[in-house]
């Protein structure tokens, strides 16, 4: 059972590493990757906390932005955690989180909604990377919705008038950066098209060029067809497919390895990093 894609509440999870780690092991995983929104400050408490046969993958979903404005997350794995530039673009990018979260509050104040700053902050676990699951769990405590599924599918959506950008790195560079970090970059979830604007087919041709070597085919935000596309995609450039649960604790409806990714293209996927990174106890 391989899950290459999971988040902490060092981002916007609401496990701790070591309960993710603890979970992993308690349903069998053999391989958990960990991708935290633009950090890697779970890394070391899920090594800590690593026993058994679980095998850790170590990684950051890096929040990019392309040139037309449209969101793309990508999934750096396996790359060395010490190098500088890598640590500096995490930085920037979380830096210019807490601007965009402003605003986004002060637009929702002008639309009359009964939410502010310190009600985000109370919502967010210390040390995580702000990021807009905390306003919906800020919102879902002030009874403005229900879910934060709710929030993502109206409210925060990416064609919300609510929604702001933030400074990020656009996916060519951030691919750039990953792999010379050492790492393999999977675009993640790229055809959920109800967060909002989604990737044509034909922008793949410049990510491969860029270094992308994986794509995230099976998740629960992409359907069949959109599915079936994304593996033609990735069949035809020769990237590896993958598949993942994006869990996020109790956070969204995401189960832990819901989607799975075969030993085989695992296998690929990790041969094509400058070294064998994999965490084992």
């Amino acid at each position: 059972m391989i899950d290459l894609h999971t988040h902490t509440n060092k981002s916007d999870g609401t496990d701790s590493p070591r309960e993710l780690v603890n979970k992993a092991i308690v349903q069998g995983l053999t391989v958990l990757g960990i991708c935290d929104h633009d950090t890697t400050s779970s890394w070391q408490e899920a090594i800590e906390s690593l026993r058994g046969n679980l095998q850790l993958v170590l990684g950051s979903e890096i929040s990019c932005l392309t040139e037309d404005g449209i969101s793309v997350h990508m999934l750096g794995l396996l790359f060395d955690g010490a190098h500088e530039q890598m640590q500096v673009m995490l930085e920037e990018t979380r830096d210019g989180r807490l601007p965009r979260m402003r605003k986004m509050v002060e637009k929702m104040q002008a639309a009359g909604i009964d939410i502010s700053m310190a009600d985000v902050e109370a919502a967010r676990p210390e040390g995580a990377t702000l990021g807009r699951p905390h306003l919906a769990d800020a919102l879902v405590n002030k009874g403005v919705i229900s879910t934060r599924d709710e929030a993502f599918q109206g409210m925060l959506n990416n064609e919300s008038e609510f929604y702001v950008s933030h400074a990020a790195p656009t996916p060519a560079q951030a691919i750039a950066m990953i792999r010379k970090a050492g790492g393999v970059a999977v675009i993640a979830h790229p055809f959920a098209s109800h967060r909002g604007q989604i990737l044509k087919a034909s922008d793949f041709q410049e990510l491969v060029a860029a270094g992308l070597n994986g794509i995230e085919v099976d998740h629960r935000d992409q359907n069949p067809e959109e599915r079936a596309m994304l593996r033609s995609i990735a069949t035809e450039l020769d990237l590896v497919i993958t598949g993942s649960s994006d869990y996020h604790g109790s956070g969204k409806l995401n189960a832990l390895a819901e989607f799975q990714t075969s030993p085989a293209q695992w296998e690929k996927l990790e041969s094509l990093a400058d070294k064998r990174r994999v965490v084992r106890a």
